[in-house]
């Protein structure tokens, strides 16, 4: 009775990426072929997707406070888990820039460019990280507000410093462990029930975007959308070579996180992706303590596809600028985007402030990112999904290289419960 109650949700789980590939694609056709009916259909895509975000605070708060908790006992444990993961978070940083100025170096998308803006600069933009304001703004004065506002790096702060509190008070945090277990179940419950519906979402947002976008944006900047594709394939397969390494099947786990990638892909939205991919994860077998306190680290500060990106229009801008790239300049962006790329998930139109950095600094004007804001939205689907499938990698790695003496039995059964 048991094994056939739990059948029919395993059977509905692994048809959901197939339902969201054919959303995808109708949701295609009916944008560039009946546009006024797709123009219409955004209030669903907008619903599902307020729907996830409603749930991410409360998710990451329990998540990452439980995993520190449960780490907090051995502090070399959780130490050796965050050098291990932020190591990777910079050789990974490293690897995409150097990927984008190969690729420039190699196809020079931007050499004889016709420089007509396609979109528009945001209003009072930043032209760099304000440093000082951005570690500030990682210590909250009032959690609660920092929590209704949907920032989750100050969340992510809190949610440390409770988790370790919780972990030195012994018996006394019990009741609080208990609690927070009951809400991490619960959301995950509440996550399954959203998801259910992500394949009409998906529909409605990619009949949205082409009803408004169209084709015409794409074709104008063709070479540098197809440019950065193939580099985000590249990253994927020297990300397939790490999990070879790492002895994982490389094919398996995109097919388990096939889900949050194609919701990335949609959605252009990694927070939305992020209850998705912590539960994926978990059904795979990853301990809930290296899930919850590496992932929304990841989220964070492991922007793969987009420094690739940002990297890759910075290069195209300066030849379509007749800017000549010498090595000091490319050192100048290696560096830059490898900084700018951490300090944009607390930001504000982060990854636009992170390009204009790198503009700025060899000396281009922030005007030039108009050139390719009208296709931005094309390029945020895959580097959002390259984005999500780095958290993986950095997730896998952390497991094996961090996380010895972890197993799956450090999931709470409520989890588990509410997987299934």
């Amino acid at each position: 009775m048991i094994a056939s109650s739990h059948a029919a949700p395993a059977r509905r789980r692994s048809t959901l990426p197939l339902q969201m590939l054919i959303g995808l694609l109708l949701g295609l056709l009916v944008g560039l072929e009946w546009p006024s009916l797709g123009g219409k259909l955004q209030p669903l895509g907008t619903a599902f997707i307020q729907a996830i975000q409603m749930i991410v605070i409360p998710l990451i708060f329990s998540a990452v406070t439980l995993g520190v908790c449960r780490m907090g006992e051995n502090a070399r444990q959780l130490g050796r888990v965050a050098v291990v993961a932020f190591v990777w978070f910079y050789v990974a940083t490293l690897f995409a820039v150097l990927v984008a100025l190969g690729l420039n170096g190699l196809f020079h998308p931007g050499a004889g460019a016709n420089l007509a803006a396609t979109g528009k600069v945001p209003a009072n933009l930043a032209l760099s990280v304000d440093w000082t304001k951005y570690v500030l703004d990682l210590i909250p004065t009032n959690i609660v507000a920092a929590m209704a506002a949907q920032r989750v790096l100050p969340t992510l702060v809190f949610a440390v410093l409770f988790g370790l509190g919780l972990s030195r008070i012994g018996v006394t945090a019990r009741p609080v462990i208990m609690l927070l277990e009951a809400v991490l179940a619960t959301m995950f419950r509440v996550t399954s029930w959203i998801i259910a519906v992500a394949p009409l979402a998906i529909f409605a947002i990619m009949a949205w975007l082409f009803a408004t976008q169209g084709l015409a944006t794409i074709a104008a900047l063709a070479k540098l959308i197809g440019l950065m594709y193939v580099g985000l394939i590249v990253m994927v397969l020297c990300f397939w070579v790490v999990l070879l390494l790492l002895r994982e099947s490389p094919i398996a786990i995109t097919r388990h996180v096939m889900e949050p990638i194609i919701l990335a892909f949609t959605t252009r939205s990694s927070e939305v992706t992020l209850p998705v991919h912590m539960e994926a994860l978990e059904r795979m077998g990853v301990p809930n303590k290296v899930v919850a306190v590496v992932l929304p680290l990841g989220y964070s500060f492991n922007l793969d596809g987009s420094t690739l990106y940002i990297a890759l229009a910075v290069t195209f801008l300066a030849e379509a600028y007749h800017l000549e790239l010498t090595w000091s300049a490319e050192l100048t962006i290696i560096v830059t985007a490898m900084i700018a790329s951490k300090g944009i998930a607390n930001v504000p139109s982060g990854g636009l402030v992170a390009l204009a950095t790198v503009l700025t600094a060899i000396g281009l004007p922030v005007e030039a990112i108009a050139v390719i804001a009208g296709v931005d939205a094309f390029m945020d689907m895959g580097r959002t999904a390259v984005n999500v499938f780095g958290n993986t990698v950095a997730v896998k790695l952390v497991q094996k290289l961090g996380g010895s003496g972890l197993t799956e039995t450090d999931l709470p059964a409520e989890v588990v419960a509410a997987s299934v």
